[in-house]
C-alpha cells in the first residue's frame, strides 16, 4: 500500500464520518434531545441565588 492510498482511504473515512454525523445531527431522535438542551437555560432553579439569603458577620 503506497503513501496516497492511505491518504485516500484517511479522506474517504473522514468524508463518511462527516456524513454519518449530519445524518445523525439532522434525525428525528437527535431533535428532541436538542431541544431539550436548548429550553436549559429558561428552566427554573429551585436553589436561591449565590450570595443571597446570608446572614452578614458583623461584630
Amino acid at each position: 500500500m503506497e503513501l496516497n492510498d492511505f491518504r485516500v482511504l484517511l479522506t474517504v473515512l473522514g468524508f463518511l464520518c462527516f456524513v454519518g454525523i449530519c445524518i445523525w445531527a439532522y434525525s428525528k431522535h437527535a431533535k428532541s434531545g436538542f431541544d431539550e438542551a436548548a429550553r436549559l437555560p429558561f428552566t427554573d432553579d429551585d436553589l436561591p441565588a449565590r450570595g443571597t439569603g446570608r446572614q452578614s458577620k458583623e461584630g
